[in-house]
């Protein structure tokens, strides 16, 4: 498809040239406290219309309880057929510590994360791990774990990061992520890995579920990725290899001024970076 030259009008534009979606959760259909009305209809109507949905979010915990968040705020099942988490590509990896002792940090809700991996919970001095899957609360900046960071540097421990989101939008204000801490340590020396969202464990088990969802298989061309973040939603696309639908209304608003009709090129300059193929832009996911 042609360069974008301005904004998309709508999903509906976009879905005869592809029956399967994957889609960001956290930025496009909600931003943390309550839904984006208008993407949940969009994605209800395109189901509608016999597409398939599958969520691919990096939330750290396990899809159960994603599916309870989503219910709790009101988004129909009718607007997805599966959903896919960071936690669940991360608990995959976690297996490799099975009966080993690991550090942490993330708040005590993420602990489901860890549930039947038979992982202990350690010092920074006595672990072989730091897990990490958001920071303690929603306050705190990367700044905060400097002298943590410094322990696990020393001691050569490598991160893992169940969310490699760096910033996400929480009503009107951007949080820091577990991303950001694992940036922030990467930027020290520090070993990092990660099974979410740009990375290709979590793009795996996504499409698994979409081929189940459409009972066939899906080719990549096939499939659109939609999502608001560079770092993550358009370099996991680009590196699966799908096409993008950029959301610019979320953690990139500020920097595009997104409800203000910013030219096409503003927008192609951020997203080139990830050399995804972007077929349209929006500032919010609509039909």
């Amino acid at each position: 498809m042609p360069v974008p030259t301005g904004p998309t009008p709508g999903l509906a534009a976009l879905a005869q040239s592809y029956p399967a979606i994957l889609s960001d959760v956290w930025g496009v259909v909600h931003n943390g406290i309550e839904p984006h009305w208008s993407a949940v209809e969009a994605l209800v109507r395109y189901r509608e219309a016999g597409g398939r949905v599958v969520l691919i979010t990096n939330a750290p915990r396990p899809a159960p309880p994603i599916f309870e968040q989503l219910d709790a705020m009101g988004v129909p099942r009718e607007a997805y057929d599966g959903l896919v988490t960071s936690g669940d590509a991360t608990r995959e990896l976690l297996e490799n510590w099975r009966g080993r002792t690991v550090a942490r940090v993330g708040p005590l809700v993420d602990d489901v994360l860890f549930d039947g991996l038979d992982l202990t919970f350690g010092s920074d001095a006595e672990a072989t791990a730091v897990v990490v899957s958001d920071l303690d609360t929603d306050n705190d900046t990367p700044a905060d774990y400097t002298d943590r960071m410094a322990i696990w540097r020393s001691r050569d421990l490598p991160l893992i990061c169940a969310n490699p989101d760096k910033v996400v939008e929480e009503g009107d204000r951007i949080v820091y992520c577990g991303g950001a801490l694992a940036d922030a340590y990467e930027d020290i020396g520090g070993r990092v890995m990660m099974a979410g969202k740009p990375y290709n464990p979590i793009y795996a088990l996504s499409k698994s579920v979409l081929h189940e969802a459409g009972g066939r298989r899906f080719d990549h061309s096939e499939i659109l990725a939609i999502g608001d973040s560079v770092r993550t939603d358009a370099v996991g696309a680009a590196q699966f290899g799908v096409d993008l639908l950029f959301i610019t209304g979320s953690i990139h608003a500020a920097e595009l001024d997104a409800f203000n009709n910013p030219p096409a090129k503003r927008v192609s300059d951020l997203v080139s970076v990830s050399r995804a193929n972007m077929v349209g832009f929006m500032p919010r996911l609509v039909w």
